[in-house]
This record gives C-alpha cells, structure tokens and sequence, in this order.
C-alpha cells in the first residue's frame, strides 16, 4: 500500500506515521529523514539542497522530488510506503504522481487527519522542554506562532486535501483521542484492517 499522510503541526503525523507503516509492513519516510541522509551522506542532490539551505532559500521542488524519489526506488519501499511531510504542495503532488507512474506505480490513498485548530493550539502551546533543570516554552509553541504555523499549512498544504479528494484518494479520520483509537481508524479508513485481521488468522491457522 502506498499512502501519503496529511495533516496540521499537532495533529499526530510523526507517531501515527511510525504506528501504520509498522501495522502496513511498509516503511514510514518522513521528508526530514531523506534531507539529512542526503545532506550528511553528501550526495550530489544532498549537496544541491545544502546549498540552497545555507543560504537560507528554499529548496527548489526537482532537487526535493528527485530525493523522494530516489528513496522510493530503494528495495524496502518497492511494496509499499508511507509519506510524512511531503508532498506539501499540488506542484510537489503532481511530480510525485508522475515520479510513481515512472516506476510503474500509483497512490493508493491520501490519509488526512483532522483536528480542530483550538486542540492544535492546546496542544502544541502546551508543550515543554528541559533546559537547565527549568521547564521552558519552545519560542515556535507559543500560541501566536502555532496559530501562524496553522496559517501558513492552510494557504500552503490544507489545498492537498481537495486535490487528493478530487482524485478520488482520500480518506479523512479524527485524530483526536488515543493513539490506539486513532490507529484503528485509520486503518479501517485505509481498509487494511480487515486484511490484516485476514492475515493473522491465517497465521494462525497455520500455527
């Protein structure tokens, strides 16, 4: 199964990406793993994109796809993937479809999970880290920031969601409540619960 994973800061993406791919069998592949992989093996792309982001610019769109798609190429994702953190925009998304169809692949689904602004605020603006024995507010927690980093995700990536839905992939879950429930549904959204429950009576069928 391919899926990408869509949503806001705080809804989720990093644990439930790690929790679904594990349950899919399939590797979970965030866009910051592929940067640093590439950045500190010094590929060439990597040291195209090192470029860019010492001068502070933004990575243009090839030298990010080209990455995304040598990372899809490798064996362990042959089978099977999910995408957290890219595409982020619909230029990104149509040279990822065009990138799938190339190694004679498609998308099988675009999970979005969905939470409300408000608990994306409480959740983020609650967050704390250590620092010198003191408990501290990240400068990018506070609420005004999150409420900007909420901005920027609806004019730049909340678009994915009619694109994929237009395309007839996607599939939108509510991501608020424990991380097993949120799990299962989304599981069940991408129908793989049912496979999976298939799989393990077999397993145990044949034990």
């Amino acid at each position: 199964m391919r899926v990408v994973l869509l949503g806001p800061p705080g809804a989720g993406k990093g644990t439930q990406a790690q929790v679904i791919a594990a349950r899919l069998a399939v590797p979970a592949i965030s866009t910051g793993d592929i940067f640093r992989a590439n950045v500190s093996g010094q590929t060439e792309l990597g040291q195209q994109a090192k470029a860019y982001m010492d001068a502070g610019d933004l990575v243009p769109d090839e030298i990010t796809v080209a990455m995304v798609s040598d990372r899809l190429a490798e064996p362990d994702a042959k089978a099977g993937f999910l995408l957290d953190g890219f595409p982020r925009t619909i230029a990104q998304a149509d040279q990822l479809r065009d990138s799938l169809a190339e190694m004679g692949h498609a998308l099988d689904c675009c999970l979005e999970l969905v939470v409300d602004e408000d608990e994306l605020v409480r959740r983020l603006s609650g967050r704390r880290m250590l620092v010198d024995g003191a408990w501290v507010q990240r400068d990018d927690d506070k609420p005004e920031t999150v409420r900007h980093r909420l901005e920027v995700y609806r004019e730049q990536t909340a678009p994915l969601s009619g694109f994929y839905e237009r395309a007839g992939l996607l599939a939108r879950i509510d991501a608020i409540g424990e991380i097993d429930e949120v799990t299962r549904r989304a599981l069940e959204a991408l129908g793989a619960d049912e496979a999976l429950a298939q799989d393990a009576a077999g397993d145990q069928a044949e034990d």
